[in-house]
C-alpha cells in the first residue's frame, strides 16, 4: 500500500502506464474552480487557453492544487518522496466541440532523461467518452517509448504541432473516465489521444507535470537550468532552476514570465531547435 494509491493501482501504473480513477478534491470544490478558471477566461478574452502556460505561477489559486496532498501523495506512490513540477496547463473542449488531440506520445517534446514524467490530469467538469476524455493504449510506453509521427496541423488538434501516430491498433485503447474532481495518473511514453466533445458540457482539465529530481532536461539547448517548483521533499539534483510560488492571484510580474515562457516554447521547431522567426500565437 502507498500513501494514495493501493498495491493494485501501483501495479496497474507499472504494467499499463496509467491509472484512475482518484478523487483530488470534492464535485463542489471543482465547479467553484471551473468558475474561477471562467473568470480568468473573461477576462483574458478568445486567446485565454493559449496564453495560460504554467498557469499555476500566476494563479494562487492553481498553485494549490499542483500542491494538493492528496495528488503529490499518488505522485509520491509512483515516483518517491522528493518532487519536482515542471509544467502543466489545460486543456479544454467547449459544448459539441470538434477540436480533438492526436494519438501521440509526450516523450519526444519533453526531452528529458530518464524519460519519467507522471502527469495527473485533474477533471474539472466530467470527462467521458461522450465528452471526449483520455483514451490511451495500455502498456504501450513499454513496448515502445518512442514511435516515429508525424506532425499534422489542424485547426480542431489541441496539440498545436499536431504530432500524430499513424497505424495504431485502436481497438485495445482504454478510456480514463473521470467524474468532476477526480484526476488521472498516466508515464509520459505512454500513446493516448482524445475525441471531439459530443456532450454539452464544456470538458475541462488541467494537466500536470511531476517528476524526480534525478529527471535532467538534456534535449533542449539553454542558458540556464529549465525552471521546476520544488512541491515536495528535497532537490537532491540541482538540475532544475526553483520556480517561485505565486504571492498572489495574477501577480503582473509573473503573469509577464508566464508570457515569455509561452513565447520561447513556439520558437522551437519539431526537433526543439530554434527557430530564426518566432513564431505568432
Amino acid at each position: 500500500m502507498g500513501k494514495m494509491l493501493s498495491a493494485a493501482q501501483i501495479e496497474q501504473y507499472r504494467r499499463d502506464g496509467y491509472v484512475c480513477p482518484m478523487r483530488a478534491v470534492s464535485t463542489q470544490e471543482a465547479a467553484s474552480l471551473t468558475s474561477r478558471l471562467e473568470s480568468v477566461e473573461a477576462e483574458l478574452g478568445s486567446e485565454a487557453q493559449a496564453r495560460l502556460f504554467k498557469p499555476y505561477l500566476v494563479y494562487r489559486w492553481l498553485y494549490d492544487l499542483v500542491v494538493n496532498p492528496r495528488v503529490l501523495d499518488a505522485v509520491e506512490d509512483i515516483i518517491g518522496p522528493n518532487l519536482l513540477c515542471w509544467g502543466g496547463g489545460f486543456f479544454q473542449k467547449n459544448a459539441r466541440d470538434p477540436r480533438f488531440v492526436s494519438w501521440h506520445q509526450d516523450t519526444f517534446y519533453y526531452g528529458l532523461d530518464p524519460a519519467e514524467t507522471c502527469t495527473a490530469w485533474i477533471a474539472f467538469t466530467p470527462s467521458n467518452l461522450e465528452s471526449g476524455c483520455i483514451r490511451v493504449l495500455p502498456g504501450s510506453h513499454r513496448e515502445n517509448p518512442q514511435l516515429e509521427f508525424v506532425n499534422e496541423p489542424d485547426k480542431n488538434n489541441l496539440l498545436v504541432r499536431g504530432q500524430t501516430i499513424k497505424g495504431l491498433d485502436l481497438s485495445r485503447a482504454k478510456p480514463m473516465i473521470l467524474d468532476s474532481g477526480e484526476f488521472s495518473m498516466h508515464h509520459e511514453s505512454i500513446v493516448h489521444g482524445s475525441d471531439a466533445n459530443g456532450s454539452d458540457q464544456r470538458r475541462i482539465g488541467l494537466s500536470i507535470h511531476y517528476i524526480s529530481p534525478d529527471v535532467r532536461r538534456i534535449k533542449y539547448n539553454q542558458a540556464s537550468r529549465p525552471g521546476a517548483l520544488l512541491v515536495r521533499g528535497t532537490d537532491t539534483h540541482g538540475y532544475w532552476e526553483h520556480e517561485p510560488a505565486p504571492r498572489a492571484d495574477c501577480d503582473a510580474e509573473a503573469f509577464e514570465r508566464m508570457s515569455e515562457m509561452r513565447a520561447e516554447f513556439f520558437k522551437r521547431d519539431k526537433d526543439g531547435a530554434m527557430k530564426e522567426v518566432p513564431a505568432t500565437f
